[in-house]
């Protein structure tokens, strides 16, 4: 029997909008990172977007309780959570595939309002994926700085196990990774 790809939300649907909307997120354990698979990171190794955003947050726990005490811990963690929402329904869409920045927010912000639309305070976590988005409050900057770290830290093991040379993220990154909290980090990646 062949077992297909197919929504969890679709295979189940869930009367509750929470079970609804976890669901939803399940898919995210099923879309691999796009951007290992096409520098030839084989599927099977591939980090799905769900690991990557397990790995933002820890990061970015991490990060504000050392480096920004001032910012609202849970709202880091709010944010890192709910960051990848739009790509639940558009995809990983990445630099290469020819998608511009607007289309693709365009995308994810339709995909983000899907997700979140059933619960009740669904216009709440809409805003936290917004504030992600617009990169606009002190929280959102270390979450997006913490979102790259990730990558990096990812990009340097595939690397370092021969799939390819990672060194474009590391170029693309530089300047998105401002803090001087957290400028070390991204060194030390770089270094390795």
């Amino acid at each position: 029997m062949e077992v297909k790809n197919v929504h969890p939300r679709r295979v189940l649907d869930p009367p509750s909008p929470i079970l609804r909307v976890l669901a939803e997120f399940h898919q995210l354990k099923n879309l691999y990172r796009q951007g290992w698979l096409k520098r030839h990171v084989p599927k099977e190794k591939c980090e799905s977007v769900a690991e990557h955003s397990f790995g933002v947050t820890l990061l970015a726990m991490f990060l504000a309780e050392r480096y920004l005490p001032s910012a609202d811990l849970l709202k880091v963690i709010r944010i890192a959570l709910v960051h990848e929402a739009g790509e639940i329904h558009a995809g990983d869409i990445t630099p290469v595939d020819g998608v511009s920045p607007e289309e693709k927010h365009r995308r994810e912000r339709e995909s983000a309002l899907e997700v979140f639309s059933s619960l009740e305070r669904g216009g709440e976590y809409f805003t936290l994926w917004e504030e992600f988005e617009t990169n606009r409050t002190p929280e959102a900057k270390l979450v997006r700085q913490a979102d790259r770290l990730e990558m990096l830290l990812q990009a340097r093991y595939y690397q370092k196990l021969g799939y390819w040379n990672f060194d474009e993220f590391f170029r693309n990154a530089d300047a998105l990774i401002g803090s001087p909290e957290l400028r070390p980090f991204f060194e030390e990646l770089k270094s390795l």
